[in-house]
């Protein structure tokens, strides 16, 4: 898909547009919250949305929010020239890491303005290594910076980049104002009945491994597990893992029984709705290449759980660090901790307030972007 989609791919030809790149689904649900108030600040201009990763195409490619929606061309000099000549934007607006030489270049030489937002930046990042001298030449194409933290903003500042706002995560204000007025959903309250509900969102197959363990300890408990994928492969290893009689999938759920216990997710899209039902989240990645959303969990005020690599996300070590987020490492740890917040009201109550303030206190950077944008353009 990654390659089809470029091949036969033909861009409209515009006057003028503003253009928002993502590189898949999770960066465009950050960005959102500047892409609508966008919209709503310069109505009369074209949107134009572009997405380097299949998964965010794919999702996103008849959003009402653009007026086309691209795949981004390989990064070359001829491709990059062509496109910008293609949609003219007056103004670019990139997502945290997202860095393509070429097309910043190009955008630089037509002094068309580059905004970065929701950026975070690490001494790791090759930006700071001795060897990373083109990256840095990147940093100095783009216009205007909006970090999420001070940390950023000096690791900037040490390679003389002052063009540079802390204006904290967009994905804040997207959380948030989704959490404000969920999609309600009567099966999955028909599901719960009642009863408390442990919810496992975007989960692979090691975390898969450990909520089957801790379904049985739990009988009064309900579970949701919403899988990161949803291949009819995946899903049937999922359901031999759990409690056949009393496991149905959504896609069944006019099967639904009393005694059914555990629900599986087979489908995309519901699990920002989902967690307004839950008590408990678990948010699956940290034992791959990193977590998954846990704001969207906090922003409904429930504990997250998550597994040990969660060190690049910056709101898992807050949430860690206020005793609203937990992180697990094997099947007894999570036995424990789960077993401590399910059993312990009081505790389960606390780490909920707490992540919901959390969440409430950090919305704002939208606004601090737009505020920025809007005396210029």
């Amino acid at each position: 898909m990654w390659i089809d989609g470029r091949k036969g791919q033909k861009v409209q030809q515009l006057k003028s547009s503003i253009w928002f790149h993502f590189a898949s689904l999770g960066e465009f649900e950050q960005g959102r919250p500047v892409l609508e108030a966008i919209k709503q600040q310069y109505p009369a201009q074209p949107v134009v949305i572009t997405f380097f990763s299949p998964s965010g195409y794919e999702a996103r490619k008849n959003t009402p929010l653009a007026d086309a929606v691209y795949y981004l061309p390989l990064d070359r000099a001829a491709n990059a020239r062509d496109f910008v000549n293609a949609i003219n934007p007056v103004m670019a607006v990139f997502t945290k890491y997202e860095y393509w030489y070429h097309f910043f270049n190009e955008l630089h030489t037509q002094h068309v303005p580059l905004y970065m937002i929701s950026g975070i930046f690490r001494p790791g990042q090759v930006f700071f290594k001795w060897y990373g001298g083109l990256h840095r030449k990147m940093l100095k194409l783009v216009t205007w910076f909006f970090v999420q933290d001070i940390n950023s903003k000096h690791l900037l500042h040490d390679l003389g980049i002052t063009n540079v706002t802390i204006s904290g995560d967009t994905r804040f204000d997207r959380v948030w104002a989704n959490a404000q007025q969920p999609k309600e959903l009567p099966q999955i309250a028909a599901f719960k009945n009642g009863q408390k509900l442990f919810i496992a969102g975007s989960t692979w197959p090691a975390d898969e491994q450990l909520i089957a363990g801790l379904i049985t300890q739990h009988p009064n408990w309900k579970f949701i597990i919403a899988p990161h994928e949803i291949g009819e492969d995946k899903i049937n290893g999922l359901m031999s893992l759990l409690p056949k009689e009393s496991t149905i999938k959504f896609s069944g759920i006019s099967n639904l029984k009393s005694d059914s216990s555990c629900l599986i997710v087979d489908n995309i899209g519901m699990l920002s709705s989902l967690y307004q039902y839950a008590d408990i989240a678990y948010i699956g990645g940290g034992f791959g290449a990193g977590i998954h959303n846990t704001l969207e969990a906090a922003a409904f005020g429930m504990p997250v759980i998550f597994g040990p690599k969660y060190s690049k996300f910056k709101e898992a070590e807050d949430l860690v660090e206020i005793n609203a987020g937990f992180s697990i490492n094997s099947q007894d740890g999570l036995n424990s901790v789960a077993s401590m917040l399910m059993n312990d009201e009081a505790a389960r109550h606390a780490a909920a307030l707490t992540a919901k303030d959390y969440v409430a206190k950090s919305v704002g950077a939208t606004n601090t972007i737009m505020a920025y944008i809007k005396e210029r353009h």
